[in-house]
């Protein structure tokens, strides 16, 4: 998706939430796609959501940094039938054993996303070692 044009890009996102409706393991696809995301260094202020781009800006700036990684996956789960009554929230967190910045999504407080690049974890399996620093509820997207 990443390496097409704008438009390209949209149709094949479209295509891709439809996919995530059925999937048996829709974190793994959502997990699968953004880990292919081209990295950029810090792109999004994380604590200031005003400034977070929606989801076609993401879509059409095409830029991930680790934040917009995340941000990526929730609103492609949020825009699908499946997971639209779902509870979405994204948690900074530092993780005092080794001082790394974190960006979680936790999905109707149980699944995790963005804290293993290629698993979803359950909040009961995050290490006592993650402290929080922020936590936004991301509203529904209409």
């Amino acid at each position: 998706m990443f390496d097409k044009k704008y438009e390209d890009r949209l149709v094949f996102w479209a295509n891709f939430r439809q996919e995530l409706e059925e999937a048996e393991d829709p974190f793994r696809l959502v997990r699968e796609l953004y880990n292919k995301s081209p990295l950029v260094s810090i792109y999004t202020d994380p604590w200031t959501p005003s400034m977070w781009p929606d989801p076609w800006e993401l879509i059409e700036e095409n830029k991930y940094c680790d934040f917009c990684i995340v941000l990526g996956m929730c609103y492609s789960l949020q825009l699908t039938e499946r997971f639209k009554h779902s509870k979405f929230e994204i948690h900074i967190c530092i993780d005092r054993a080794n001082s790394d910045l974190l960006y979680l999504l936790i999905i109707d407080d149980e699944h995790v996303l963005g804290y293993d690049r290629y698993e979803t974890v359950t909040k009961d399996q995050l290490p006592e070692t993650l402290e929080p620093q922020q936590t936004y509820a991301m509203p529904p997207i209409q």
